[in-house]
């Protein structure tokens, strides 16, 4: 039901009357209890920013400050309440201040809390049941009081210092002024709980301070701190939120992108290095090295586009927007200016699926920009260039696998003129004990390695999640006995093993890209693929695979295997 006239009367009247003697109260009262608040905690509080976004409780309706309140950290709301508990119970009423309460629950009711939980989230959350609405009606005084010219000049803006202290300054501003308001209205409404107006006033300044910038005298003792800790070389990768096909490397809000028709990756603009996607709009992986001094060498190796561009950075500190409440490790340039230079690495932009980029950023004085690398379809396009031909990637085909259960750890072999019970006889399986899937992956299961399988048009595909017996020398060229064989291994740790063997013969068996011999048939099954580009070379092998036994795995064969749900435990070698 809506207020009425007399309604909003009756609070602009009391608003009238009372905020003034509030006014005059935090005044005089806010300053001790902000120098009774320890420097770290103080600390702690002004930089807090929240967490993840707030969730209500299951089957209840927690007002925001609230919520806030149980969000700090446990450790934050003791040392803060212990620490002003003497001089908070000081602090007197102010007469009228609780007549914006509600008036409060009749009868009896049932109220639960945890042993674990602080004292003054139970009591702040006790006197919210009891005169609900209580929560929101004192962050709306607290919110229209630090908007007084009296109380403004109390808020941190003039802190000195380094950053703990302007940091300090801050949290105990907000939490002084928020804490003498609960103070004046729990202590007028009768509440002389100390717990209850530490934990609203705590609860109310953190959504204050959640939804209000540092003072302009943090940002030096911030910068000042930035660059002391700063340690080079640097590096990580981020999630970088990606905007009508362009992210940037940028120091502040990020400016207009162009046409990137000078060398079709990288425009340099005023405060950004702006880099050109085929992806339109979302997320992309985007990893970032800053180094001491310039890198040795350059090594295109493994990317299709690669530029360099010299980059006067004026604040410093420059980094990549990521997409909004995904908590990431930041990754920056130098938090000085000076003139740098950026290479950028682009990779897949002809296909959204395996798109990536990396930046290289060093000082350098400003030089042209150099063209290490082009080769990319979209390149050409945005440089008005002719279009080469779209590339012939086999491996694509077997992108699917780093998204199976093979992702990590497997050995897929092929064999050809063996039957199904031979494979299984020469990977030493107990043909006549299959095991359900689930059981053998049960770590607490005894059994050693085992292998699923399935006959396809007369050859046997053999999948070892987790297994390499179809790597092994004597294995392999078991299996060739009545034709060929060839297997594909890789692990968690980035091992790999392309092996073949014909008619009971080892023909090679070696890390991938390792020379395999001169055997034409081996030969053709390599021919064409770049096993020094590290990007899908467990695909590359499946390939070769292929190619050498006419037959390879698809995902449609590992579903049949998975959905047959058996497996074959192997005797030990």
């Amino acid at each position: 039901m809506g207020h009425n006239d007399s309604d909003r009367t009756a609070v602009a009247a009391h608003r009238d009357e009372v905020e003034p003697a509030l006014v005059q109260a935090i005044v005089e009262r806010a300053p001790q209890v902000a120098a009774a608040v320890p420097a770290t905690a103080a600390a702690a509080l002004g930089r807090w920013r929240g967490g993840q976004e707030h969730r209500a409780r299951a089957g209840t309706a927690e007002p925001d400050v609230i919520r806030t309140l149980r969000e700090l950290p446990g450790w934050l709301v003791e040392r803060l309440h212990g620490a002003l508990e003497l001089t908070v119970r000081s602090l007197p009423p102010v007469v009228g201040a609780a007549a914006g309460l509600g008036g409060g629950v009749a009868g009896t009711f049932a109220f639960a809390s945890l042993t674990t939980e602080a004292e003054a989230l139970r009591e702040a959350r006790s006197f919210e049941a009891r005169r609900q609405g209580a929560a929101e009606v004192i962050a709306g005084l607290v919110s229209r009081l630090v908007g007084e010219e009296a109380i403004a000049g109390l808020l941190g803006a003039d802190a000195v210092g380094d950053e703990e202290a302007a940091a300090a300054a801050h949290g105990a501003a907000y939490l002084a002024v928020a804490v003498v308001t609960a103070a004046a209205v729990l202590g007028d409404a009768g509440c002389d709980k100390v717990a209850a107006q530490v934990g609203l006033g705590l609860g109310v300044a953190s959504v204050l301070l959640r939804r209000r910038s540092m003072p302009v005298v943090y940002e030096e003792p911030v910068l000042a701190k930035k660059r002391v800790e700063y340690r080079l070389p640097a590096f990580g990768s981020m999630q970088v939120a990606v905007r009508e096909h362009v992210f940037a490397l940028a120091e502040g809000p990020l400016p207009e992108p162009g046409e990137f028709a000078d060398n079709g990756l990288v425009e340099v603009v005023e405060g950004a290095v702006l880099v050109r996607t085929r992806r339109e709009a979302g997320v992309q992986e985007v990893r970032m090295r800053v180094l001491a001094e310039p890198p040795a060498k350059i090594d295109t190796q493994g990317w299709h586009e690669v530029v360099e561009v010299s980059w006067p950075a004026r604040l410093g500190d420059a980094t990549f927007v990521g997409p909004k409440h995904y908590n990431h490790r930041r990754i920056a340039t130098p938090p000085w200016p000076g003139d740098l230079r950026v290479r950028v690495f682009a990779y897949g932009r002809d296909d959204v699926e395996t798109e990536s980029y990396e930046l290289v950023v060093w000082e350098a004085p400003p030089a042209p920009t150099v063209v290490h690398a082009r080769a990319d379809r979209l390149g050409h396009r945005l440089r008005g260039e002719p279009e080469p031909a779209v590339a012939d990637l086999p491996e694509a085909a077997y992108r699917w696998i780093c998204q199976s259960a093979l992702s990590e750890a497997a050995t897929v072999t092929v064999v050809v003129g063996l039957t199904l019970r031979e494979v299984l006889q020469a990977f030493g399986a107990d043909i006549q004990e299959p095991e359900p899937i689930e059981d053998l992956l049960d770590s607490d299961l005894e059994f050693g390695p085992w292998v699923t399988v399935s006959e396809v048009d007369g050859i046997v595909l053999a999948v070892e999640e987790n297994g390499f017996q179809g790597a092994q020398r004597e294995v392999l060229a078991e299996l060739s006995r009545g034709g060929r064989a060839a297997s594909m291994f890789w692990n968690v740790n980035a091992v790999t093993r392309l092996s073949f063997a014909r008619d009971g013969e080892l023909l090679a068996s070696d890390e991938l890209g390792r020379p395999l011999g001169a055997d034409p048939e081996m030969t053709a099954a390599v021919e064409g693929l770049d096993f020094d580009d590290w990007r899908d070379r467990y695909a590359k092998g499946l390939v070769a695979v292929e190619r050498f036994t006419g037959r390879g795995l698809t995902v449609d064969d590992l579903d049949e295997i998975e959905d047959a749900g058996m497996g074959y435990p192997l005797a030990d070698r």
